[in-house]
């Protein structure tokens, strides 16, 4: 049966489409952003070919994908930095131009897919990510809490002045006054906002974990086995990364995580530029916050952190991270909780 190959460069209202065959280019066009209408297109003018399509990951999601695979072709989402592009792509840019090179690379084959998660994955993520966007908004409010009573020569009290607010320091904040009007009610309206924030972070959190506990019951605890593995980090392993057990090692999810160094060599010389800046940068920052707790609470990891003490210390942290994501990848594969091993007696 011949085969096409299809270039989707996607936008929100149109898509430019390139059609071919091997290496001869059928078709090019632009067309409404609609993935109904260009199967009825493929059907009704090549209804005797297998279609394999691609486009690059982007705002849209994947909502294209699962369209496109609904009808039997094979998809390939790519990530946009995987694209090998030569100087002509980089001073010639168009959509027209980036469809046909899309269509050209997954003819020869030099494309490689992305992971792409289930419905049932993306919706887990996106209320995570929602908690992470509310702990920034709170964050922000209170820096402008305390700005603002910093602007008008206002000191908090020294047991308040942490990064911790209790009900004592809400009503406190409440209580404040100017001279005139206006300064009172941006307070009053920016802690109305706060006790907003607060009171959806509280139920996004409560929603997350009863959600985790029930559809990914066996992998949440096993994870909460680990030490410095809480329940927002647990969490945040099952909605970004999904089935820990696709990776066939540890180095390959090291990799797609970002705990891994970039290396550059050329000749006899070889050196590593620091961590990678391709990464999960959350679930990053999550693993490197747990690799701390997890130093106080593991025998072995501690014992590895004395050692090293006076090595660098960003570097440091980062290996027990790895250390950490370790651990992670042996209890979801064999699983079987974490077991503490006892810090060898020294002589």
């Amino acid at each position: 049966m011949k085969q096409l190959f299809i270039g989707l460069d996607v936008h929100k209202k149109s898509w430019a489409v390139t059609i071919q065959e091997g290496q001869l280019v059928l078709k090019r066009f632009s067309m409404e952003a609609d993935a109904g209408l260009l199967i009825a297109y493929v059907s009704k003018h090549y209804p005797k070919h297998e279609v394999e399509c691609c486009y690059e990951a982007c705002c849209l999601g994947f909502g294209i994908y699962h369209e496109l695979t609904k009808v039997g072709w094979q998809v390939v989402v790519v990530n946009p930095a995987d694209i090998p592009r030569g100087n002509k792509q980089s001073t010639t840019k168009t959509d027209k131009v980036d469809s046909a090179y899309l269509a050209k690379q997954l003819a020869a084959g030099h494309l490689k897919a992305i992971y792409v998660p289930t419905h049932k994955q993306e919706q887990f993520r996106s209320l995570f990510r929602r908690r992470n966007d509310l702990v920034k908004n709170l964050r922000r409010i209170k820096c402008h809490i305390k700005s603002m009573l910093l602007y008008f020569g206002t000191s908090i009290p020294l047991q308040y002045d942490n990064i911790n607010w209790s009900k004592d320091f809400i009503q406190w904040l409440h209580k404040q006054h100017w001279s005139y009007t206006p300064a009172t009610e941006t307070l009053k309206s920016r802690l109305s906002e706060y006790q907003f924030l607060r009171k959806e972070y509280l139920h996004i959190c409560n929603e997350l974990r009863a959600y985790a506990r029930k559809q990914y019951r066996k992998e949440y605890y096993l994870l909460r086995s680990i030490p410095g593995v809480g329940p927002f980090i647990a969490i945040g392993l099952l909605a970004e990364v999904g089935d820990i057990r696709r990776f066939r090692g540890i180095d390959k999810l090291s990799s797609y995580i970002g705990l891994v160094p970039s290396v550059r060599s050329s000749g006899e010389k070889s050196y590593t530029c620091g961590i990678t800046y391709r990464s999960k940068g959350l679930l990053r920052s999550y693993l490197i916050e747990a690799a701390w707790i997890a130093a106080k609470k593991d025998p072995v990891l501690m014992q590895y952190y004395q050692e090293r003490k006076g090595a660098d210390h960003k570097k440091l942290i980062i290996k027990l991270a790895a250390k950490t994501l370790s651990r992670i990848y042996h209890v979801i594969k064999t699983g079987e909780p974490y077991q503490l091993t006892p810090q060898p007696a020294t002589v």
